[in-house]
């Protein structure tokens, strides 16, 4: 096996252990691999990642290892220059988590193992108003991510009425993201009920393919619109994250005219660096707006006065004030 290797990034100098270490059996990229893609896409990630409390999952001895979230970046045995981020979860303990900077930051968690970055939608100067919306469209059985993308058409023509700018990708697996970059003004409770007001217009237009439905058991074969993945402490991959599956795929921005065309499979550790030496990076405009979530606070308010208030949180959260019985709908019925 190679020996370590010393390689400067970002003007740092990022040690590189190991780096033919298998990572990915299926199909031989080694660790080197992972840590010269993460630098071939490093613009992209750090618009994904820059200044976000980031959460790892490590996979030490590669794909066919143990693999484990880390949210806390250890006292000692880091480098001197790695950035932290303090995040309070839903619970109210508090951690330091990663902060990436600059790209040296992901390379050292590459380094570390991690294939997959999971960061918060906040930034550090404000680590409890999100500054976007995260729109998780989620095929359930049945359904596929042409169906997904099909949701994401639907849901582009609402914010298109709003005179809103989303940024679609893909989830990395059969899903589609769209994100929806926001002012830093609102509270993580405000930005999930906005979230779920966006989502039950779309389901109003499309009953047929969209359900907003929280139990597995009512949602049938529709696609999910996941609003809780705008809960406190709740994470999906970012752009460009590789993601922990046979193939090495990566959850890839996209332009809204590709998403009828494209899979999933299309995007991996060797065909995205390509992409974007060709195409550049199709969220390179990301952060030139940032929209006031007003409308849909109003969109929840209306919702609630005809009786559709609140929808039920991850269960282990702690109960949230309006929020309706966490119970299974068929145990609810079964118990009276």
């Amino acid at each position: 096996m190679a020996s370590a290797l010393e390689i400067e990034v970002a003007g740092r100098p990022v040690r590189l252990t190991s780096p033919d270490k298998v990572m990915f059996p299926e199909r031989g990229f080694t660790k080197r691999d992972v840590f010269e893609y993460y630098l071939a896409v490093g613009d992209g990630i750090m618009r994904a990642l820059g200044d976000r409390p980031t959460t790892l999952q490590r996979f030490p001895e590669g794909l066919s290892g143990e693999t484990f979230f880390q949210k806390r970046v250890p006292t000692k045995g880091v480098p001197p220059w790695l950035e932290t981020a303090q995040i309070a979860f839903p619970s109210g303990r508090k951690a330091d988590e990663l902060c990436p900077t600059d790209l040296a930051h992901v390379a050292w968690a590459a380094q570390m193992g991690t294939i997959v970055f999971h960061p918060w939608p906040v930034r550090k100067a404000h680590v409890d108003h999100p500054d976007e919306l995260r729109i998780d469209l989620d095929p359930q059985p049945g359904t596929d991510f042409a169906d997904a993308a099909v949701v994401a058409g639907e849901l582009k023509a609402v914010l298109d009425e709003l005179g809103w700018k989303g940024w679609p990708k893909t989830s990395g697996g059969r899903g589609v993201h769209v994100y929806i970059r926001i002012k830093p003004e609102w509270t993580f409770v405000e930005a999930r009920r906005a979230v779920i007001a966006l989502a039950r217009e779309v389901e109003r237009r499309r009953p047929d393919l969209v359900t907003t439905k929280w139990w597995k058991e009512e949602r049938g074969e529709r696609v999910f619109v996941d609003f809780n993945q705008m809960a406190r402490d709740r994470t999906i991959a970012c752009a460009y994250s590789l993601r922990a599956n046979a193939r090495a795929t990566a959850s890839t921005p996209l332009r809204w005219e590709e998403l009828p065309d494209v899979e999933p499979d299309d995007f991996d550790l060797r065909t995205v660096p390509e992409r974007i030496a060709k195409l550049g990076d199709a969220h390179a405009g990301i952060d030139d707006v940032a929209h006031d979530i007003t409308p849909l606070l109003e969109w929840a308010e209306r919702d609630a006065a005809r009786g559709e208030g609140d929808m039920p949180y991850p269960p282990e959260y702690p109960k949230m004030p309006g929020e309706p019985m966490r119970v299974q709908p068929s145990r609810a019925r079964a118990a009276e």
